[in-house]
């Protein structure tokens, strides 16, 4: 019994019996008389089919009970109901008469719906011929869109290369517009040069009643201006800007490098301060030993009229291509690899930022030149926040008086400062900064080439004496 209750359930006869009277339904007064009969004799089929299992297990479970066991249940509910279907299988003719004539009224109903079916259908094959000349002009339409898009976008591809086109123009004419300052710099140099040595020559040719007089021992200021006296002020205003640059520009691009490998950008703003004050003291070292070997040089062969330092610097102005940056950005990598005060991921290096101490050392080297050289202010972790050097971040904590790090180093003149740095301002600064100032010093990563190891000071001041 239960095998045939399993077989009955898993074939869901129910349920296929409930989607034919659905599907039926659904149907019923679209397809014909003869359509109808066919379905319906199915389905009286599928349930005699279900009755005959039903019936089946119906027997197989009152074997299982015994001769006595069900009984009950098959006199107060089979033997009923088999007595109702019987009677109602004896119903006289009148029945069956009022069901034709329901069923006359139902087909009647069914061909009015038919009619109307076939007027829509009439109506609709009459409007197909617009709907299908109303298709094609939206393909047209379409096209010509589609045609329109790639005519942009062409157009716009075009634009963009014109743009490309015009920043390059534009960068050829920047470094036009810098030589022209450069000729012209040059040509007004060489003019006071003509016209002193025409003066000098006016002075030698006219008589003079007075006796020559002995030249002095001491070393007299040049009457004529050299090169680097006439440009002092136009590389003077040049290096103030390129320093903002280095700021504005380089320091972003170096600051974006290292954030790929550091994500603590407290730590990536210390490392580029610290380049950046490298490259300082390394481009004034190497400053001072160009400065001696040059002068060395000249003075066996110098004679004036100008003097000594004049014609050492004017020399210096005129080679700036002869300073070897790569020595000075070999030494501030080796002096930023022993500072205490930074860390940096064992498998990368330094030499990521290359570019921005290179062009930090160029500058720096630049500004020893001028008159009254440039330098950048002195700094210390936790000292006292000064609105004359500094401007606050935008994370700092405006109440706050003391430094917690530099984020851009002041460039000062003298005593007075040309440009702001920038630095965060913290409370509990001071005891921040003694902490990482007590921090071991990192060594050096297995893959660092430049790696020579030498002793510094953790104090700003870190240019010895012996350096000197």
């Amino acid at each position: 019994m239960a095998d045939s209750l399993r077989r009955l359930v898993n074939t869901s006869s129910f349920s296929v019996l409930q989607d034919k009277l659905e599907s039926w339904y659904k149907d019923y007064h679209v397809i014909s008389c003869d359509q109808n009969l066919n379905r319906c004799c199915e389905l009286v089929e599928l349930t005699s089919k279900i009755q005959g299992q039903l019936f089946t297990i119906l027997n197989f479970t009152a074997r299982e009970g015994g001769h006595y066991a069900g009984v009950d249940v098959l006199k107060s509910r089979l033997l009923p109901w088999l007595g109702t279907c019987f009677s109602m299988a004896t119903s006289s003719v009148t029945n069956d008469t009022k069901l034709s004539a329901s069923h006359e009224n139902d087909m009647q109903k069914m061909e009015t719906q038919l009619c109307s079916t076939h007027l829509q259908l009439d109506s609709v094959k009459q409007d197909l011929p617009q709907l299908d000349n109303t298709k094609n002009m939206s393909a047209t339409t379409l096209l010509a869109t589609e045609d329109e898009i790639l005519q942009l976008k062409a157009e716009l591809r075009a634009s963009r290369d014109q743009v490309e086109t015009y920043k390059r123009k534009l960068d050829v004419l920047d470094d036009y517009e810098r030589q022209v300052r450069l000729l012209r710099d040059e040509v007004s140099f060489l003019t006071a040069e003509k016209s002193m040595l025409q003066e000098r020559l006016v002075r030698s040719c006219s008589p003079s009643p007075l006796p020559r007089q002995s030249r002095p021992s001491s070393p007299l200021k040049s009457e004529s201006p050299t090169r680097a006296q006439l440009t002092n002020s136009s590389r003077h205003a040049r290096l103030v800007s390129r320093f903002s640059d280095l700021y504005a520009v380089e320091r972003l691009e170096a600051q974006s490098l290292l954030r790929r490998y550091i994500d603590d950008l407290e730590m990536v703003q210390r490392i580029i301060f610290i380049a950046t004050v490298e490259a300082f003291q390394a481009a004034k070292l190497a400053y001072r030993q160009f400065k001696l070997r040059v002068k060395k040089t000249l003075s066996p062969s110098h004679l004036g009229p100008e003097t000594l330092e004049d014609s050492v610097v004017d020399y210096i102005v005129r080679n700036l291509d002869l300073y070897d940056v790569q020595a000075s950005v070999n030494d501030v990598i080796n002096a930023m690899n022993v500072n205490p005060r930074i860390s940096f991921p064992p498998e990368v290096d330094f030499v990521l930022i290359n570019s921005f101490i290179r062009e930090t050392c160029r500058v720096a080297f630049a500004m020893q030149t001028l008159d009254s050289p440039l330098d950048l202010a002195f700094t210390s972790g936790g000292e006292l926040y000064s609105d004359n050097k500094y401007r606050r971040s935008y994370d700092s904590e405006f109440t706050a008086p003391l430094v917690a790090y530099h984020v851009w180093p002041a460039l000062v003149e003298g005593d007075g400062v040309i440009v702001k740095g920038e630095a965060v301002t913290r409370r509990g600064a001071l005891w921040r900064s003694r902490s990482r100032s007590c921090s071991p010093v990192r060594s050096g990563s297995p893959t660092r080439t430049l790696g020579f190891s030498r002793s510094r000071s953790p104090s700003p001041g870190r240019l010895s004496a012996s350096r000197l």
